[in-house]
């Protein structure tokens, strides 16, 4: 199984600050290639994290609620994990509390904190502060830290062009409470390397390492004194508690920030993981403008009655509930809107409390009741007049799933700008379709967000479903109609595709067969898995005016193989062979072409599913899934195993059958559905009923 996931604790003791710091720097710097996620201390302890999970991060904070939380079970899964391989980063509370000892102000009554601790990653003490001054959960202590790297144990730290002189070793990092790793290099402690000294002279004694790296069994760990994870660019904050230096300290953070972005990953490089070189200081894109068009034009005139309560007028504000909404008619003039979506944007984006995963963002809508499609310049990154080709080929004329779309090349999320803003959602037409080339929040199981990069094929369409239509067609089974739609649809795109091997993975995954797997890899111990994921689903549901409102969000990797493989790269290896033996060469994805295919599918279940329910599509979602006569273990019930024999036509439940020790039937039936865990739905089922 890959590892995929990078995991940042969000329990008690952690900081706000810290928490977000550490997801937003780490997104930039890890995904496409591992989804970065926050975990609570039950997470840690219940859930099947390990298998999943390539990272574990503990941010600033205080580390006794740590303890209190995490001692016992959740210390023993945490020291397993990285010794098995795993990789553990703690910045300042999270490196006092991966030492043996800490020893905390421990001349100051009111600060005082001393005493052992559990995960012992590096076998000595953790002694601070390192500079004086610490208050909790203030910036009064604060400084703009100078350490040198020892470019020695940290050699990715150097460009190839640099000298190894003291100016091109030092940077300057935020510091607020961090200690030092006590004789951290003393002479015997070969799984103890120094990555960076404190440049200043410290408060306490035992030396002046302000980073470290430790070997533990197969796995490896970074214990900070320091901040490197905290990016000034998102530092700016304002407000009568914050000491008169800190603009100036973050001033002279932003000096130096791109040798900390360096040491940064440098220090990710030395725990094993792959990095984003793309990285860029200026943080997170920003949203872009929305442009709103319809497979005919009266389709969207429709739609724009609705929020245009005069239509002589260019412009509507709609407030929703999390987002704003400037509907605007298009003028002739491309530089015109351009210069709009700037001005009204970025005067949002350029506040000091901007946050884009959080504050309430404007939306530019851009409509048109003519065949007006954007423009490359308008929409670099997708061609409206190729979608609605594809989407219009076989003379659709009802307003259906795809029959609108509304674009952007940078959205927080396709699913979230329907689902947070209800008042927006219920005027807006079934199968009204949200589609992005960047998602900056993308939506996940048990709400979790990742950057959704260029290249992966992003939409959530909104479905309308009477409540009178539950009894013939659940609602559970959208999501399975949405999946066979993806899988269809790839399978469909041309000639030769149907020899790509995509299937579904229950309940909502999509997955292709490994390129680089082999049943005599697996013997010689080759641990590649089989198949890997490249999409999935996910739907969110309301409930007024006697029907549900569902947000059907989907994801399929077209053009980006991070983190495990892509379409088009299925398509190259296919195509190695098919030229070897002389047959025609596969077409390659567009996504375009693929999303409207997807979308006309997705309808076209939608419409026979309303009337005859999910039996009518039985054959054809076994025919495209992985496991056909699979074995699972039931964790949750001493680890017995059990074969999977399909799903329950009432609620899509997994229907399996209990295997003796000899993998024999013994004739006993579970129905099961998933434990609610994020890391693998396989993992974790719950029996529901014999």
């Amino acid at each position: 199984m890959e590892r995929m996931n990078v995991l940042v604790y969000a329990d008690s003791g952690t900081t706000n600050d810290s928490v977000k710091q550490c997801k937003l720097t780490l997104r930039q710097l890890l995904e496409p290639y591992y989804s970065v996620l926050t975990v609570d201390a039950e997470t840690l302890i219940k859930e099947p994290w390990p298998a999943t999970s390539s990272l574990l991060v503990i941010p600033g904070g205080a580390d006794l609620p740590y303890c209190k939380k995490l001692n016992g079970p959740g210390n023993a899964v945490i020291a397993s994990f990285v010794r098995r391989g795993g990789a553990y980063l703690g910045f300042c509370a999270g490196g006092y509390y991966g030492s043996s000892r800490v020893e905390f102000e421990v001349d100051n009554p009111a600060l005082a904190v001393e005493g052992p601790r559990e995960l012992q990653f590096f076998p000595g003490i953790a002694r601070g502060c390192a500079y004086p001054g610490f208050v909790y959960r203030s910036e009064l202590g604060a400084r703009a830290c100078k350490v040198s790297v020892d470019t020695e144990s940290l050699p990715d730290f150097l460009s190839s062009d640099e000298s190894r002189g003291n100016d091109n070793t030092m940077f300057t990092s935020y510091y607020n409470g961090g200690g030092i790793f006590v004789d951290a290099d003393l002479s015997g402690r070969e799984s103890v390397k120094v990555l960076a000294r404190y440049s200043d002279p410290v408060n306490v004694a035992g030396g002046d390492a302000a980073v470290i790296w430790c070997q533990h069994g197969n796995g490896a760990v970074i214990l900070t004194g320091i901040h490197p994870e905290f990016s000034p660019t998102i530092m700016v904050k304002t407000g009568k508690d914050l000491p008169s230096f800190y603009p100036d300290l973050v001033e002279t953070l932003k000096r130096d920030s791109s040798k900390r972005v360096r040491f940064l990953k440098a220090m990710l490089k030395k725990l094993g993981m792959r990095v984003n070189e793309q990285y860029s200081e200026e943080g997170i894109p920003r949203i872009t403008a929305v442009h709103v068009c319809g497979s005919r034009p009266e389709m969207v005139k429709q739609l724009m009655e609705t929020f245009f309560d005069d239509s002589s007028k260019s412009s509507s504000l709609f407030e929703g509930e999390a987002d704003k909404f400037m509907f605007v008619k298009y003028t002739s003039d491309a530089l015109e809107i351009k210069q709009l979506t700037v001005d009204i944007i970025s005067n949002e984006a350029d506040s000091p409390e901007y946050d884009p995963l959080t504050c309430t963002k404007p939306h530019i809508l851009y409509t048109s009741d003519s065949f007006r499609y954007p423009t490359n310049d308008e929409t670099p990154l997708f061609d409206h007049a190729t979608y609605f080709k594809e989407y219009n080929s076989s003379n659709v004329r009802r307003q259906g799933i795809g029959s609108i779309i509304a674009y952007s090349q940078v959205v927080t999320s396709t699913s979230t700008m329907m689902e947070k803003n209800l008042s927006l959602m219920r005027l807006l037409p079934f199968g009204y379709t949200n589609v992005s080339s960047t998602q900056i929040a993308g939506r996940g199981r048990g709400g979790n967000h990742w950057v959704s990069p260029i290249g992966i094929m992003s939409f959530s369409t909104l479905i309308r479903h009477p409540i009178n239509l539950q009894s013939i067609a659940p609602i559970v089974f959208i999501q399975y109609l949405a999946s066979m739609a993806l899988v269809e649809a790839v399978r469909h795109y041309g000639v030769g595709c149907e020899s790509l091997d995509v299937r579904l993975k229950w309940p909502n995954d999509i997955y292709a067969r490994n390129p680089s797997y082999s049943p005599e890899g697996k013997l010689a111990g080759n641990d590649a898995p089989e198949y890997l994921k490249i999409g999935g689903v996910l739907v969110n549901s309301n409930y007024f005016d006697n029907q549900y409102y569902l947000v059907v969000g989907c994801g399929m990797s077209v053009n980006n193989e991070a983190p495990t493989t892509c379409l088009n790269s299925l398509v190259d290896i296919q195509n190695k062979i098919r030229r070897k033996k002389g047959l025609p060469l596969l077409e390659s994805f567009r996504i375009e072409c693929l999303l409207a295919k997807v979308l006309k599918s997705f309808d076209e279940m939608y419409t026979v599913f309303k009337d005859q329910g999910f039996k009518v599509f039985e054959s054809m979602y076994y025919s495209l899934w992985l496991h056909e006569n699979s074995v699972v273990t039931l964790d949750m019930y001493g680890g017995s195993k059990a074969r999977i024999k399909g799903i329950t036509l009432d609620y899509g439940m997994l229907i399996v059958e209990e295997l003796d020790r000899n993998g024999n039937e013994t004739g006993k039936r579970y129905t099961l559905q998933p434990d609610g865990n994020s890391f693998d739905m396989l993992k974790g089922l719950l029996k529901k009923k014999d």
